[in-house]
Formats: structure tokens, sequence, C-alpha cells
């Protein structure tokens, strides 16, 4: 009969695999959420850049055409800037997912740990009856 706690290792190895497959999609997602906010910056950035130097506008139609490209940076910001919530809130659901599967694999993992304690603890009685029973059908000299 195999023993319990290897019967309990496929379920343990592919905890182990959830696991380490929603680290990897924590990880991306973190990534995804640094691109953003980069572009948000870059935004930012890009619109105080274009606002300073439009300090002298010669004309009514390039000042309204400045305005206008102004206000389509401020829409491509609030954009932008709601993306990036977006992202963080899938980072936190990507968290959640990893700490709920670690959890699991920690989980089984204790549990084969305790199965295997109680498994070695079983063949040591075992053994030692083994050996009473030899020294108990023993020839005295």
């Amino acid at each position: 009969m195999t023993p319990r706690s290897e019967r309990l290792q496929p379920a343990a190895d592919q905890a182990r695999q959830k696991t380490e497959d929603a680290l990897a999609k924590f990880a991306a997602q973190q990534q995804a959420l640094a691109k953003a906010e980069h572009q948000l910056g870059e935004l930012e950035r890009y619109r105080r850049e274009y606002a300073d130097a439009g300090a002298g506008a010669v004309s009514v139609g390039a000042l309204l055409n400045r305005q206008q490209f102004v206000a389509r940076i401020d829409q491509a910001i609030a954009q932008q800037a709601s993306e990036v919530s977006r992202q963080h809130r899938r980072l936190e659901q990507m968290r959640e997912h990893w700490k709920k599967a670690h959890a699991r694999e920690s989980a089984l993992g204790s549990v084969i740990a305790q199965h295997q304690e109680y498994e070695r603890r079983a063949e040591d009685r075992r053994e030692q009856a083994e050996i009473d029973e030899r020294m108990q059908h023993r020839r005295p000299r």
C-alpha cells in the first residue's frame, strides 16, 4: 500500500504549479502597471512642456488650436489615469490570487509533512518490534 504522503504528492505538485503560475501572472501585472504609470508620467510631462512652450501664441487661431490640443492631451491623461487605476485593481486581484494559491500549497505541504512524520514513527515502531521479537527468540549462551 502506498503511503498517504506519496498519494498526496500529486496534489502538492499541482498546488505548487498553481502558485508559480499565479506568481508569474502577478509579476506580469506589476510590469503592466509600471508601464501604464510610465505612460501617464510621459503624458503629464508632455502636457507641461507643451503648455510652457505655448506662452507666446501669436494669433487667435493658433491660441485656439493650442487650447484644443491641450484639451486632447488632458483627455488622454484622464484616460491613462483611469487605466492606471484599473491596473492597480488588477494587481490587487493577482496578489490575492497568489496569496490563496500559496496558502493552499503551504497547507498541503504541512499535511504531507505530518503524514511523513507519522509514517516515519510507524516505521520506527515496526523496526523496534522486529528487534524486540528477535531478542526474545535469541538463545542464551
